[in-house]
């Protein structure tokens, strides 16, 4: 359990107790029942991280209720064409989000906002977020942390130049709330509407790292450019 399980729970918990001490035995029932769901929204399992090269994973538990082609979420003044996938937490899922892939956070910004209820597709434009840009070896992508309704408050425990790995947890959402995943149009989804995913350890899409050069190869490229070169001069 996260450390905010214990500054909500053990007051009503607390309350419950002196209640019973008291022989008022409803309002105790109630107390210790809301301590005891406090206790479970706040809880953190440890999750099996998948090795697999390129893999995506799903910052929260939930269910996703959009898959999309978007410009790039973190830049609208972009013309990036690329998807987004968006998983709704209903009250009762883990509410601790996590990295969906190792890199650097270049960006966190907070955009203050509405209220709406997650499950509405304004939500992603118009409430309260964080939205994170990373830096990964495949190219820059952006999620978000999206408040809701009952959900009133975004919580960040990262902040820009921070190097993350995939699946860390990098903080959550009060009660009730929504994440944004946006890629570039080449990452490959393996997800769909309806999916029931687990943050950290659900595959969202597969975006393999850009192949880069390697010096020796870089080396025998000049090698040959410089031999044709001089081929070339010859009668």
């Amino acid at each position: 359990m996260v450390k905010e399980g214990y500054y909500f729970g053990f007051p009503p918990l607390l309350l419950g107790a002196i209640a019973f001490f008291l022989h008022w035995t409803i309002p105790a029932i109630a107390l210790v029942g809301l301590a005891l769901f406090v206790f479970s929204f706040f809880r953190d399992p440890e999750r099996a991280i998948p090795p697999d090269a390129g893999a995506v994973v799903a910052p929260a538990d939930g269910r996703v209720v959009v898959v999309t082609d978007e410009h790039c979420a973190g830049h609208p003044g972009k013309r990036i064409t690329g998807k987004r996938i968006s998983i709704f937490l209903a009250i009762w899922n883990v509410h601790v989000n996590r990295a969906p892939a190792s890199g650097t956070i270049t960006a966190l910004h907070y955009q203050p906002g509405k209220f709406l209820a997650a499950m509405r597709e304004r939500a992603s434009l118009e409430n309260e977020q964080n939205v994170f840009t990373l830096s990964t070896e495949a190219g820059e992508m952006v999620f978000k942390q999206i408040a809701g309704w009952i959900a009133r408050r975004a919580v960040s425990w990262k902040k820009p130049g921070d190097r993350v790995t995939r699946g860390e947890r990098i903080g959550l959402v009060r009660f009730g709330s929504r994440v944004d995943v946006w890629l570039p149009q080449n990452a490959e989804m393996l997800v769909k509407l309806g999916d029931h995913v687990k943050g950290g350890s659900s595959i969202l899409a597969r975006w393999p790292a850009k192949p880069v050069a390697s010096h020796s190869q870089g080396s025998r490229a000049s090698e040959s450019d410089a031999t044709l070169s001089v081929a070339g001069k010859q009668p």
